[in-house]
């Protein structure tokens, strides 16, 4: 059984082995769209719509010669990837259309970020791509390039400039720069690879965001994880470029919003009770560059909405805390850890039966941390109220 990428060329890009191949096979699959490049060929057609079960069930019983058709690299976020799991397979890719469109722009891309929005969510897309020089993306009928540089400005990602290639090697072919407002009022092809490219290099923000960074209540501040401990706790989270992130209380999102700049290919997902705190953490989300899932809510309540996280960040628990541990526990992933700030003993002691009763294993940190201050032409220290962060890691065997 053989796979095939094909361009929007149709036959003219093909080798004429691989067209031989096709039409001395019995049984051709592809989409409606690579099909009708083959208008002569009478045997046997399937077209690859709709769901894939039925499709690769099928050609896993088919004894018959079979060719399939796939746009450009069938490995290259297509469906290469998807029946070579399933079925024995012969690939022979063609360019990708990133290949091509750089091509175009004629530009080097072995330094690009490669990220398909095709069937996908656009979703944290902003903390994936910021600093990044060299973007490619694989766009569909939602995530359009108007829609993605509209998403851009709003994140205030205004260094890029983008390059946009239609139909490529197709009749209608257009390929052309522009600037993200060009791009946010310009119709396209449903066909398009959209590239970006800094004009200037802009530097992410480093781990330890200034609490004045962020926007908070007002006239009442101070509803906020400090920097200093902020630090302490996503140390203690240990989190990895893609894992899961809960930020319950999340208030500012400084702990949301930092967690998402690590985990910046996996999710974060928070809740907060306060309207006014929510409001702050989407401002404080479109200043910084990080697009999460943020929800109005006293937990537990609604974190059924959430995937099964790896990492849960709880700043306060109103008071509920026996469910809410009992909750993020049975929701946490084996080996994953929870991490909470906790301002009393009482609660502290609480905290701690309850992680160890749902079989964690628990650590305390107490954080009395002090900060210079200037008095006149000297220096005094002005003390952080003291904080005990608990760390409770779930079994591999939960």
């Amino acid at each position: 059984m053989k796979m095939i990428g094909i361009g929007d060329n149709g036959v003219k890009g093909l080798l004429p082995r691989y067209i031989d191949w096709i039409n001395n096979c019995d049984v051709l699959v592809g989409g409606e769209r690579h099909l009708a490049f083959f208008p002569q060929f009478t045997k046997e057609k399937k077209v690859i719509k709709g769901g894939l079960s039925k499709l690769v069930a099928d050609l896993q019983q088919e004894t018959r010669n079979v060719v399939i058709l796939v746009s450009g690299d069938p490995l290259f976020f297509g469906l290469g990837g998807v029946f070579a799991k399933k079925l024995s397979l012969e690939i022979y890719p063609y360019t990708s259309s990133v290949q091509l469109a750089y091509s175009k722009m004629q530009e080097s891309w072995q330094d690009a970020y490669i990220v398909s929005l095709h069937g996908r969510s656009i979703k944290g897309f902003a903390q994936k791509i910021d600093g990044r020089k060299k973007v490619a993306i694989l766009t569909d009928e939602k995530n359009t390039p108007q829609a993605i540089a509209n998403y851009l400005k709003h994140y205030g990602m205004n260094e890029y400039d983008a390059f946009v290639a239609e139909n490529l090697e197709g009749e209608n072919e257009r390929c052309r720069f522009m600037t993200l407002d060009e791009m946010a009022h310009t119709t396209f092809s449903s066909l398009n690879v959209v590239l970006l490219k800094q004009r200037h290099a802009v530097k992410r923000s480093a781990l330890g965001i200034a609490d004045e960074e962020f926007h908070q209540r007002k006239p009442e501040k101070g509803l906020i994880t400090k920097k200093e401990i902020r630090v302490l706790c996503l140390q203690e989270l240990q989190l990895q470029e893609d894992s899961i992130v809960w930020d319950i209380g999340t208030c500012t999102g400084s702990v949301a919003i930092e967690a998402a700049k690590i985990a910046r290919e996996g999710a974060v997902y928070a809740i907060e009770k306060n309207e006014d705190d929510l409001a702050n953490c989407v401002l404080n989300q479109a200043k910084h560059r990080v697009d999460l899932t943020a929800v109005l809510g006293k937990a537990p309540d609604r974190l059924d909405e959430f995937p099964d996280p790896t990492a849960i960040f709880i700043g306060g628990n109103g008071g509920n805390m026996e469910r809410l541990l009992e909750t993020c526990i049975t929701r946490l992933v084996p080996g994953g850890r929870l991490v909470m700030n906790i301002a009393t003993i009482e609660n502290l002691a609480e905290a701690v039966k309850h992680l160890k009763t749902l079989g964690c294993d628990v650590t305390i940190l107490q954080a009395q941390i002090s900060k210079s201050k200037p008095i006149l032409n000297l220096t005094r220290f002005e003390p952080l109220n003291p904080i005990f962060i608990v760390t409770a890691q779930k079994g591999n065997d939960k």
